[in-house]
């Protein structure tokens, strides 16, 4: 399931705090969730109308409100949801009950994992059916488009269900001298090829009924209703009329030269296949998989470092190094395995149907056979090594655009590993793979730990209420063997193998060097840093932080703690625990992705924070969206009357500054306001 998601949930629930559990849950499990809360049918109406759930979870448990009274409430606004049992134990009959009345899954309570699988599975399927919606609808305007423009096709085009014409556009009609399409009607297609051409037009219908690989074209002899003929080429192709499966002839009169048409299709610079014609492959490669066809593969190579080998060579002899890149993929070819272009310097090949043992093979020649040529690219003379990620092909992933992310993913993840390295998505091998990311990873990480490899961003928070001094949220980056590292890749590691307190400690003993620099220039400066849950529960942590802090003395310089919201609520005792004693010290403390809660401020009654940093689901294209402008500005309203500050992250564009400015947000931050910069 795509992380970008925000999946509205309604709950029908007693309890507000195992609600609440559950969204924590979810949230930690990095499910974006936008939640509701209902236990009578009032509630419920409400609900639905403000939220559009996507999801309903429904305890059978709640005494205000029926299963069969919530679906007739559910059912009446005509709204595509999923309606999931939540349950503390499996009660045959109560689960057979909920079944009978539309439950699409049951989901545990005590089953953590089990309930995220089943939220997951029926939210993915109601995706997948509004997408088919969206297709079958996409689908009939296209049909309609198609047959406006087979109307006024030039070609002479019919479509054929066994052997007898079902529709054929003008320019057949004229082509073949026929006044009507009635005059058709009944009428074999068999009647319109020469006697000469007849049985080898009969064979290729028949294998193509058959889905036999046949060529996908003919030339021959075709005959006019006056009995005269005429040379011409047709072509043939699957396709569906009025819902049932025909095929396509085209006659065309003039033949293409295939050899200009081969020509067009080729990359000038290496000779290979062009990105149209390489795209093309790789669909028919996605189709002959979804049909069955097992082996294949598809893989992407890039030359390693190449921005720093253009920059030593020059930009007018990089073609000569794709070309020769070329030759070596040329030469490991098979008959049925194809190549070409698709980006400036990414390489792809389709390999046809082998075993997972001789694709890797076939890999590792490649890249012995690169890495031990010598390119002459004019005067000078180097050696390259290259980068090949790849997905194998089958079934499951017979998707053109899951297919090339997959690879696109696999070179990224080759090249992130230091050059000269393969990926190849495989989801038999996936564990395998991860444990050995994981080993790798780790390794940096700890080098990262006692070599001060890690890199200090800053991204300013604007004030829009005139508050003084400079407002800035710290960013980590790693450095890694091909460049910066975000954290969404190195901190799973990090928290799996418990590293993250000590990169807590690195991040926060940097930026109250840098709050230090900043005190001696006499800058008011404020930093937020993020904390993870393991600095949260050391006992040693506020103890170092006192100490560091009393050496360097600040007086203008103020550190900001935060967490997310729904971690907070995981740890709520020692969460308390902690922010009370941050706070002796003299600091800060703010609550992330506040707001995304049931009732999130009640967590306020229990941890004492300073700022509300917003939940940034809010703020996707804000402008369009009233009802999250509505939101913002109710949490902003109570949190002035709690006289804590408000801070919008991730705005992006001018029209929802102004828009914030007037819900009475305090701070706003984003890439559009400023990208972030090397904390120096």
């Amino acid at each position: 399931m795509k992380k970008d998601y925000v999946i509205k949930i309604l709950f029908i629930e007693n309890s507000l705090e195992e609600a609440e559990q559950i969204i924590s849950l979810l949230r930690n499990t990095g499910i974006a969730v936008r939640p509701a809360r209902a236990t009578n049918v009032e509630q419920l109406q409400s609900a639905v109308n403000e939220l559009e759930p996507d999801v309903v979870m429904f305890d059978p448990a709640v005494t205000g409100l029926g299963l069969a009274e919530a679906v007739k409430v559910l059912d009446a606004y005509g709204r595509d949801y999923s309606l999931l049992g939540l349950v503390n134990n499996f009660d045959n009959q109560v689960i057979a009950d909920m079944f009978v009345h539309g439950v699409r899954g049951v989901a545990s309570r005590n089953q953590p994992k089990q309930l995220i699988a089943v939220l997951q599975r029926e939210f993915e399927s109601l995706q997948t059916r509004r997408q088919v919606r969206r297709l079958e609808t996409a689908l009939r305007e296209s049909e309609r488009r198609c047959d406006a423009l087979l109307d006024s096709s030039t070609d002479a085009i019919a479509y054929v269900h066994e052997g007898m014409h079902v529709r054929a556009n003008h320019a057949y009609l004229e082509s073949f001298g026929y006044d009507s399409f009635d005059d058709l009607l009944g009428l074999p297609v068999l009647d319109m090829i020469d006697s000469t051409n007849a049985d080898e037009f009969k064979t290729l219908l028949r294998g193509h009924a058959r889905q036999e690989k046949l060529p996908s074209q003919l030339s021959l002899h075709a005959r006019r209703a006056d009995g005269s003929t005429f040379d011409a080429t047709v072509e043939f192709a699957p396709a569906t009329f009025e819902s049932e499966p025909c095929l396509q002839i085209v006659f065309r009169r003039q033949q293409v030269d295939q050899a200009v048409l081969e020509q067009l299709q080729r990359d000038p610079v290496t000779g290979l296949f062009n990105r149209a014609r390489m795209l093309t492959s790789i669909d028919d490669a996605v189709a002959a998989a979804a049909k069955g066809k097992k082996g294949q593969a598809l893989l992407l190579l890039e030359p390693d470092n190449w921005a720093a080998i253009v920059a030593g060579i020059g930009l007018g002899k990089a073609d000569e190094l794709l070309a020769g890149f070329a030759d070596r993929i040329r030469m490991l070819l098979g008959s049925d395995d194809v190549a070409g272009m698709l980006a400036e310097h990414t390489l792809g090949v389709v390999l046809d149907s082998r075993s997972d043992e001789l694709i890797r093979e076939w890999i590792a020649k490649l890249q012995h056979s690169i890495s031990n040529e010598i390119f002459d690219a004019g005067t000078r003379s180097i050696t390259v090594t290259a980068s090949i990620g790849g997905s194998l092909l089958g079934e499951k992933n017979a998707n053109t655009e899951l297919l090339l992310n997959q690879a696109s993913q696999a070179l990224r993840t080759a090249q992130s590993l230091g050059g000269s390295k393969v990926e190849l998505h495989d989801p038999a091998a996936r564990e395998k793979a991860d444990e050995e990311r994981d080993r790798y990873w780790l390794d940096l990480l700890q080098k990262a730990l006692t070599q001060d490899d890690f890199v200090l961003y800053h991204q300013q928070t604007i004030s829009l209420q005139d508050a003084e001094g400079d407002y800035s949220e710290i960013l980590l980056r790693l450095n890694g063997p091909q460049g910066e590292v975000l954290p969404g890749f190195f901190m799973p590691i990090a928290e799996k193998h418990n590293l993250t307190g000590a990169i807590d400690r690195w991040v926060l003993n940097r930026a109250i060097s840098a709050l230090q620099a900043r005190e001696s220039q006499g800058q008011q400066t404020t930093f937020f840093i993020k904390l993870t849950a393991a600095s949260l529960q050391d006992d040693t942590l506020l103890p170092w932080l006192g100490e560091r802090l009393r050496k360097v003395a600040l007086k203008r310089g103020q550190l900001v703690l935060e967490m997310t919201e729904s971690k907070v609520m995981t740890l709520l005792r020692p969460a308390q625990e902690f922010v009370n004693g941050w706070k002796k010290l003299g600091g800060r403390f703010a609550l992330e992705q506040f707001g995304s809660g049931l009732n999130s401020f009640q967590m306020l009654n229990h941890i004492d924070a300073d700022y509300l940093k917003i939940d940034r689901s809010y703020m996707a294209e804000l402008p369009q969206h009233p009802e999250s402008q509505k939101k913002i500005a109710e949490i902003c309203q109570q949190a002035k009357e709690l006289k804590r500050q408000t801070i919008a992250e991730w705005v992006e564009d001018a029209t929802s500054t102004s828009l914030l400015f007037a819900c009475g947000v305090d701070f706003v931050q984003g890439n559009f306001l400023q990208p972030p910069q090397r904390l120096d």
